[in-house]
Order: C-alpha cells, then structure tokens, then sequence
C-alpha cells in the first residue's frame, strides 16, 4: 500500500471526478452531539467552543473553565449552576457536569448565554472521502497505578493521554472509521494486553498517544515514533507464524509450513515499518499546519507495542510535560481538541491517498 509515483496522477484524477460530478461541499449547520443525563439534554463544551471560536482553557483540577472571545469573558464551574458572564452572575437551570471525561453543559447555557453574545459560525460541512483506513486501534498511554510523566504543576501523562485519545476516537467514529481503545478509563492496561488487543483487533493501524518528559526542561516538541529498523524482523515473523494467522484468501498453501509462514511475515513487517513512517509523516505535516509546535520529527523505537503490534504502528509524543510552557498548553481542553483534529486530518488524508493508489492499480 506504499504511496509511489502515481500519487500526483491519482490525486489529479480523483479532483477531476469530483468537480465534474459536482460534488463540493455545502455550507450546512453542524450539529452538536448531544448527551442525555438524568433526562437532561447536554452538550460538549468543547464543540460549542470550536463551533463559536471561542477559547477555552480548562483547569482539570479545579475543574474550572475560562471562555474568551474578543471582549467577552465567561467563568464557569463543573458541578455548579453559576455561570460569570463578564463577571456578572448568570444561573443554569442545571449545573455543569462532566460525561466520560468531557466537560458538558445544559442546552440552555447555549440559549442563555452563547446565543445572546455570539453569533454561530457555521463551517463548511465536512466531506469525507473514502478511506482505505476502516479501523483503527487507539492506545491511551499509562493509566490506573501507572500515571506516567508527571509535570510540575501535577498534570499526569494518563489523564492527558486518555483525554485526547477519546477526542480522536469521537472524531474518527465520525468519519466512519471503527475504533478499539485500548483503555477507556483510567485503569491499569499491561503492555502486553494492548499489543494483544491490537493484533485481535485485526485493525488497518495502530495509535499509541503518550506525552514526553526530559531532565532538560526547555526541551520541547512534537515527534512520532515508528518500530525501528533494529528491531529484528525475522526474530518476529518466527513468533507471528507460531502464533498467528496469516489472513489471505489462498493462505493454506502455507499451512504446514513453518518456514514459509515466517518469510511472509518478514515481508509483512517489513511493509508494516514502511507504511508506518509514510503515515507519521503526513501526521508531522498535519501537526506543523495546524499547531504551533516544534517538531522533533520521525524516529524508531524500540517500544514494545510498536515491536508486538502486526500492523502500521506509531507511538506519538504529543509534548514535554516538563517543559513549563507545553504543560500549560496540554492543560488547555482547546488545545489538545486540535492536537486531536491534527491527528485526524492525517489519517483520513493517508486512508485517502491509499484509496487512490489502490485505485490506480487496478
């Protein structure tokens, strides 16, 4: 599935076919997920923000929320009903709370408050293309007893990871991707039980979200890691053969061969580390247009799930919790919500380039 030299000539033909068959995207009204708590309706805080363009900074501790748009400044508490609009009192008719790990607000905050101060903007309603990626494994780094990389002001690298690795899953279920989480809560997953998880999963690729820390504080950066080339590729075969199965259509001429079984898995791996550095550059290029960021760039790893995984497997780095100014900004609910758009845009502009080249040669 490597991307050639017929990439330029399929991406041409695939916009010809689209703007002959006038297919363009409309300028719609984007609906909001909405969740249903105790019988009343709620909705993301963080999509009524991006819809807005509003700022949002969350202080996961206090579980304090600060929204800002030009003049206009609203504070506002999980599990309080008042809201400070330009720090005037404002009371909900239900308090904020919180739905899996995503701050949520009554519908009538949108009406009594965003709709007297904000006009809507309406995005042109995203078009999603086809996608040879049709499931994807996300791996929430850390968690339970295990907290991870922990910054100076106490933010753990679990709570950081399982945040943005849920905003990915909902982004990604939206395009119609399939995902499997490794961990939807805060618990303790072995490295072993993740790497088994993905294999069963039988998914297109693999997505570990992990957040960095170094002794030199003012190390900062985004970087992506893939299985590096010294990890032994025929050492892994021989374990896949034993253990796994070899998903073709005319695969029972390998059946009783040992052999053979892991001179394809040689060649699968080794397709896997190639496919595995074209995806992180498109996720590299994604993150350096959409976020100001330092990028550290791509690398290999000798990290266990990328070493166990049997498919395409990156572990992204989305930041240095020891640096002080990366903690405050992975702090920030806006922020991370665009670390997950970044990661998303790669994956459907790969699955898209995939299609294409998989089109072009037949």
């Amino acid at each position: 599935m490597k991307i050639k030299n017929l990439y330029l000539l399929g991406i041409f033909f695939c916009l010809l076919v689209l703007f002959l068959s006038g297919c363009v995207s409309v300028p719609m009204r984007e609906a909001l997920p909405t969740y249903d708590i105790n019988g009343i309706t709620y909705l993301s805080l963080a999509s009524l923000c991006n819809l807005r363009g509003i700022n949002l900074e969350y202080d996961t501790f206090a579980k304090t929320a600060v929204l800002i748009k030009g003049s206009h400044k609203i504070n506002l508490m999980v599990g309080e009903r008042l809201v400070l609009v330009d720090n005037l009192p404002k009371y909900l008719r239900h308090p904020v709370d919180m739905y899996q790990g995503t701050v949520v607000v009554p519908y009538n905050f949108k009406e009594l408050i965003l709709d007297s101060l904000f006009k809507e903007i309406y995005p042109p309603r995203k078009v999603v293309p086809p996608t040879a990626i049709k499931k994807v494994v996300i791996d929430a780094g850390h968690g339970g007893n295990d907290p991870g990389a922990i910054g100076r002001t106490g933010v753990r690298e679990k709570v950081i990871t399982l945040d943005i690795a849920k905003r990915l899953s909902s982004l990604l279920k939206t395009d119609g991707i399939n995902i499997v989480m490794t961990r939807s809560i805060d618990r303790y997953v072995s490295l072993s039980s993740r790497v088994d998880m993905a294999n069963n999963a039988k998914a297109d690729i693999f997505l570990s979200i992990h957040a960095n820390a170094n002794r030199v504080k003012s190390l900062r950066g985004f970087e992506v890691y893939y299985v590096s080339p010294t990890v032994n590729d025929s050492v892994r075969a021989l374990s896949a053969a034993q253990d796994a199965r070899l998903d073709f259509n005319s695969s029972c001429f390998a059946s009783n061969s040992q052999d053979l079984k892991a001179t394809l898995w040689d060649m699968l791996y080794t397709q896997s580390r190639a496919e595995s550095i074209e995806l992180a550059r498109y996720i590299c290029r994604s993150m350096q247009n959409n976020l100001d960021t330092s990028m550290l760039g791509i690398k290999g790893g000798r990290y266990y799930v990328l070493k166990g995984v049997r498919m395409p497997a990156l572990l992204i780095e989305i930041g240095f919790l020891s640096n002080s100014n990366e903690e405050r900004m992975l702090k920030n609910g806006y922020y991370r919500q665009n670390i997950a758009e970044a990661i998303e845009r790669a994956v459907l502009d790969y699955g898209r380039d995939l299609t294409i080249m998989e089109a072009a040669k037949r």
